[in-house]
């Protein structure tokens, strides 16, 4: 079986114990990025931020890669973010699904990128590049997040403007969500873009921008420190190892779910 299938059918192929979500929405942005929604099992359950492994039957046999899940942890639909990589031996199939169609799913989820991870602070950067906004979308719509801290502040870096989209949609949806919109995210909730190859106002990697200290007076915050600030990072393999040594810099200290810290970086990827 190597194109996508209905709901139906995948659950008559899949492996024992692998649950099967449908595919509910389908929405591309570009040639490199595209949203999708699916059913999600009563049984299944996560904490914002996390990823789970999804897959498809490629040739009879299951593929799967890990994917953060861009809902949040009580929404109703579970919500994915993807790049499509023309010769991905997963997206490139992938990105060919339609309402109706099945996705393969394992049943547990995981991650680092969760409130748990980090000690309690004032402030909660979010850094993020391409499809790294998933797991902070997920966070932004979820009340314990804004609970645990007076102010997020979400940057999201991309090539070009087209590729902001889907951060602009969701933080938009997010201030005007009737859970959250009015009493936490317009109030807390500051979203910082950057594009590095387009003219935008705010141009350059996020890296140079924190290193420059452009980030912290265009937003008019203090430099980052590890008595008030904590950190979240997403992003491409470089973009994560040099953000994070930017934050050690700061005197941030990593964290993980067995022990909390000031930062946390997530190294699940899809291709």
């Amino acid at each position: 079986m190597t194109l996508t299938s209905s709901a139906d059918e995948l659950a008559a192929a899949a492996p024992e114990g692998t649950l099967v979500v449908g595919v509910t929405e389908v929405t591309h942005y570009t040639d490199r990025l595209f949203r999708f929604r699916t059913t999600r099992p009563s049984s299944f359950r996560f904490r914002s931020g996390e990823f789970v492994m999804i897959g498809l039957m490629i040739d009879g046999k299951p593929l799967y890669r890990a994917y953060s899940i861009a809902s949040p942890a009580w929404a109703e639909e579970l919500e994915f973010f993807s790049i499509k990589v023309p010769d991905g031996p997963l997206t490139s199939r992938l990105q060919n699904i339609r309402v109706g169609d099945g996705i393969l799913m394992r049943k547990k989820p995981t991650g680092t990128l969760v409130n748990d991870a980090l000690i309690p602070g004032k402030r909660l950067y979010m850094f993020s590049t391409g499809t790294g906004i998933a797991p902070f979308a997920s966070l932004i719509r979820d009340p314990e997040t804004y609970e645990k801290f007076e102010e997020v502040v979400l940057t999201h870096t991309c090539r070009e403007v087209a590729e902001l989209r889907y951060g602009e949609e969701t933080v938009a949806a997010t201030m005007d969500d009737p859970l959250i919109g009015e009493d936490y995210a317009r109030k807390q909730l500051r979203h910082y873009m950057s594009v590095t190859r387009e003219e935008y106002p705010f141009r350059g990697r996020i890296t140079d921008l924190i290193t420059s200290g452009k980030l912290f007076s265009d937003l008019g915050l203090p430099p980052l420190d590890p008595a008030t600030d904590r950190a979240m990072i997403c992003g491409s393999m470089e973009m994560l190892r040099d953000t994070k040594q930017l934050m050690i810099d700061a005197g941030l200290r990593e964290g993980a779910n067995n022990e909390p810290g000031e930062f946390v970086v997530e190294r699940a990827f899809v291709g």
